[in-house]
Parts: structure tokens; C-alpha cells; sequence
């Protein structure tokens, strides 16, 4: 019986310093020490050298396997030849247009009940953003692990994957320049981490954190009271949240020059937070300053762990990206914080037809001071749809510095 590529991998012995692996015969680098290396300069190229820092959201890709699997919901002029293919032309076009500094996936990445291989679909899924080699991270869907391989491998195989920044397990260390990492014990899911920012080479915040990224697990499904439901964040993940986050504001940025040039100014980090399945308080609402469509009920579990109160305690998450419902493209606030959804990205995941698929793109802008870049200053937002011309629409200021 022939393995599948994930338990090929296991059965290769694939160590910290092993060189390459063949699955389904694609040659997949797998050099660890090379690729921390290699991560080092990707966080470089994420410093924000040219005023700006381009991140971009893909939510749902519903990868299956390429070619064979058809597109769902759309028009029947389009059906014939639609694949997932689709798909990652959509990314690529997406990448050449944009240029993004960093791609963020936000769940259900691949739809596992109708991948054959798990690894396989992964290697196709992501193939262009590691050809562009533009650093990128992932988070986990609810249907990423229906296929080969469980929530844990799936995270392990894409934290080896080429130019990912994915982590299966988030460290305690929070210095900004130590390889050390040490896993947080007794932390529910996998694919809870963060990634911190630097600023401008040269610059006052050269070597500090101007960004964070928060990127947590919000599971798959599970059932409460005999009643299936969505999964949710865990507290002993939020915990993990709220102390970044405490670390994070002792490292306040201080410059010895403001936007004026002249007065000193501490400042604290802002935060974007990444996961997949919305919160109970999308649904309940009241949300405010809508832009966007809001085209489905949202869907979430029945269960409120208190994501939404963390966040307003915190105070460093500025905005939340996430996934999961489909039609839903919206940025909209609750609680004071904003809340945007990618819109559907992959041609295999359901849809409407003749509403185009659609990527997200944040912006993150630097302060500039008389002498030297400083912290982010405001960070905006908008989409593209897959049409001729990748329309840009819903362009807005999520957040701007006092």
C-alpha cells in the first residue's frame, strides 16, 4: 500500500539538519538550520524599508487535488476547465500585483475531505507564494485536518515548509534577536505563535518591535451539552495572548525624535491578530462602521471563552482578520475593535456565482520623522477581487496613531 507523504516523511527520519525529503516526487527543502537563517533575513525584509509594510490575507483556499477538483458555485460559462488551478493563479496574480511583504493564510487552507494527500495539496496550495520566496505564516481552518494528516502534523509540515514563519507551538522567549525557543507548556491547538516586526534599518526603532502579529488556533468542531458545534480559543490560549501582549507593552517604542523631530515620545506596539472561526459577538452584534458585504449569518460556536474581552483588556490588537464564512467580505468594529473578514478566496470552497472570489491586503505605514523612520503610524486595508483586472474595492483606515 502506498504511504501517503506525510507518513513518508516520518518513515525518512526528517531531523533538524536533514536535507531534502521527495514527497509524491516533489523535492521539498528541508534544511532547518539553513531555513533559520533564512528566516532571520525574511523578518528583514519585513522591516518596512520603504515607508510601507504590504501584508496579504488569503482565507479559504479550499485547496483538494489541483487540477481534478472542480470549482463550486460559478457560473455555468465558467465551470468548464475551473479548478483548483483557479485557484493558484488567483495567488499569483495576486502576488504580482501586490508585491506583499508577507501572506497570511487564514484557515482551511486545504479541504480536506476531498484531498487525497494532505502533503501534497499543501505543496500546491502554497507552491506560489514559496516561488515567489516571500515570507508567509498560516493558521489552521475546521477543515484542514479532514484529510491525512492531524492538526499537529499539519502545522509541523507547514512551519518546515519553504519561506514559512509558521510555528506549531508559540515560545516564551520574547527577546527580538534570540534563537531561543522554548514552548509554551499546556496550551490548547496548534499554530498559536506571534511574530514581531522590526523597524526601519537605521532608524531609532531598528532593532525594536513595531508591529506583532498574533496568530491563534480556533479549532475545528467539537460538541457541548450533546450540541455540535464550532471550536473556539481556549483561555489557556488567551492566557499565552495577555501575556505577549504584557511583554509587549514593557517594550514600549521610545524615540529620541517625534514626528516633529524635536520631543521624546514612548509609544506603545500595535497588534494584528490572525485566526479562522469568527467569535459569538459577530453574530450577536451590534457591529459598527460596516464596509463591506454581509451576506451570511455568521457561524461560531456556541461557546464565548472571552476572546473579544481580552482584546478590548489588552489593548495592542487593533484589528483581527479571519475567515470561515465565505460571502462575508466586511470590516466592521465590535467592542472598538475592528473585525474583517478575507472573503472567500478558493474556487473549490463554496461561493455565490458571479461574485468574484476575493483577497485582502493591510497596510502598514511608518511614522517619518526629520531624521529617522519611527513606528507604524496608521495601517489601512482593502480587497481584490478575481477579475480582469483584480479591481482593488473597500479601501479604509482601520487605524491611525494619536
Amino acid at each position: 500500500m502506498q504511504m501517503s507523504a506525510w507518513e513518508e516523511k516520518r518513515k525518512l527520519g526528517i531531523e533538524r539538519n536533514s536535507a531534502n525529503v521527495v514527497v509524491n516526487g516533489a523535492t521539498v527543502k528541508k534544511n532547518l538550520r539553513k531555513k533559520r537563517l533564512r528566516a532571520a533575513r525574511m523578518q528583514r525584509l519585513m522591516d518596512g524599508i520603504y515607508i510601507y509594510m504590504y501584508i496579504s490575507e488569503v482565507a479559504d483556499m479550499h485547496f483538494g487535488n489541483g487540477k481534478l477538483t472542480p470549482c463550486r458555485d460559478v457560473l455555468d460559462s465558467e465551470y468548464a476547465g475551473c479548478s483548483d488551478l483557479n485557484t493558484t493563479r488567483f495567488l499569483e496574480r495576486m502576488i504580482q500585483l501586490e508585491k506583499p511583504d508577507f501572506v497570511v493564510f487564514t484557515g482551511d487552507n486545504i479541504f480536506g475531505s476531498t484531498a487525497n494527500d494532505a502533503a501534497e495539496s499543501m505543496l500546491q496550495a502554497f507552491g506560489p507564494v514559496m516561488k515567489s520566496g516571500i515570507p508567509w505564516a498560516a493558521v489552521l481552518g475546521n477543515h484542514d485536518q479532514e484529510s491525512t494528516m492531524t492538526r499537529e502534523e499539519l502545522m509541523s509540515f507547514l512551519s518546515l515548509m519553504d519561506f514559512s514563519l509558521s510555528r506549531t507551538f508559540p515560545s516564551v522567549e520574547y527577546s527580538d534577536h534570540s534563537d531561543k525557543v522554548v514552548p509554551v507548556p499546556n496550551i490548547d491547538g496548534y499554530g498559536n505563535y506571534d511574530l514581531r516586526i522590526w523597524g526601519a534599518p537605521g532608524s531609532n526603532f531598528a532593532n525594536s518591535t513595531v508591529l506583532n502579529l498574533y496568530f491563534l488556533d480556533s479549532g475545528d468542531r467539537a460538541v457541548v451539552n450533546g450540541v455540535r458545534t464550532y471550536d473556539w480559543i481556549k483561555e489557556s490560549q488567551l492566557s499565552w495572548l495577555r501575556n505577549v501582549s504584557q511583554k509587549l507593552e514593557e517594550r514600549k517604542l521610545y524615540s529620541d525624535e517625534s514626528s516633529s523631530g524635536t520631543s521624546q515620545y514612548s509609544a506603545a506596539i500595535p497588534s494584528l491578530a490572525f485566526f479562522h472561526i469568527p467569535i459569538p459577538e459577530m453574530r450577536q452584534g451590534p457591529i459598527y462602521n460596516l464596509v463591506g458585504n454581509y451576506r451570511e449569518y455568521t457561524a461560531c460556536s456556541l461557546v464565548n471563552s472571552g476572546v473579544l474581552k481580552t482584546l478590548v483588556s489588552v489593548g495592542d490588537v487593533k484589528a483581527v482578520f479571519i475567515g470561515h464564512d465565505h460571502t462575508n467580505d466586511f470590516c466592521g468594529t465590535v467592542g472598538g475593535i475592528w473585525f474583517c473578514y478575507g472573503g472567500g478566496f478558493g474556487y473549490h470552497g463554496y461561493g455565490v456565482a458571479g461574485w468574484a472570489r476575493r483577497g485582502r491586503v493591510i497596510l502598514a505605514e511608518l511614522e517619518k520623522g526629520e531624521q529617522s523612520w519611527g513606528g507604524v503610524k496608521m495601517i489601512r486595508t482593502w480587497k481584490r477581487i478575481d477579475d480582469e483586472a483584480l479591481s482593488k474595492i473597500d479601501e479604509q483606515v482601520l487605524w491611525e496613531r494619536e
